[in-house]
């Protein structure tokens, strides 16, 4: 069959751009201690992409096809970024930064703390601020009980303690 004919490349050439990642409708929130973080990987991207430009291989140009692709979407976070100085936040309610320990009916004890939509990591207790159980502890203060929505059902929480230590 006549290759003019078939969309796939023809061995010796990088796929074709990737689409855009579309960038959350919310505020780029994030934490100064997370935008560093932020900017150190996009370095890196930035490097291994230049590093991998001397390569001619298919893989290689494919790779480079996909950094760009990352490259452009971590660009774009850095630049509409609204770096939060955790420790500025410090108050009576709970807010953007803190770290909350929560306990429920049976005294197990939950810690999350609240940072931005880059920066969540749930094994490690970083939940995003438009998250629900983010949403429903922002402005709540010590003692005060929360329900925490969840898909295998919704727990009753009591705010233990908070604070914000970055």
């Amino acid at each position: 069959m006549n290759r003019a004919f078939v969309k796939e490349p023809d061995g010796d050439q990088a796929e074709t751009d990737l689409p855009v990642r579309s960038q959350s409708k919310h505020p780029n929130y994030i934490t100064t201690k997370g935008l560093e973080k932020q900017k150190a990987y996009l370095h890196e991207l930035i490097l291994e992409c230049s590093a991998l430009k001397i390569s001619n291989t298919l893989a290689d140009k494919n790779k480079i096809k996909l950094l760009n692709a990352d490259i452009t979407y971590l660009k774009q976070r850095v630049e509409s970024a609204i770096p939060i100085k955790v420790e500025a936040q410090e108050g009576e309610d709970i807010r953007f930064g803190a770290t909350i320990t929560l306990v429920d009916e049976n005294n197990t004890q939950y810690k999350f703390t609240i940072v931005g939509q880059d920066e969540v990591d749930t094994e490690n207790g970083l939940i995003s601020w438009v998250s629900p159980l983010a949403s429903a502890l922002i402005g709540k203060q010590v003692g005060d009980i929360i329900t925490w929505t969840r898909p295998i059902g919704a727990l009753e929480l009591e705010i233990e303690e908070f604070d914000y230590r970055s």
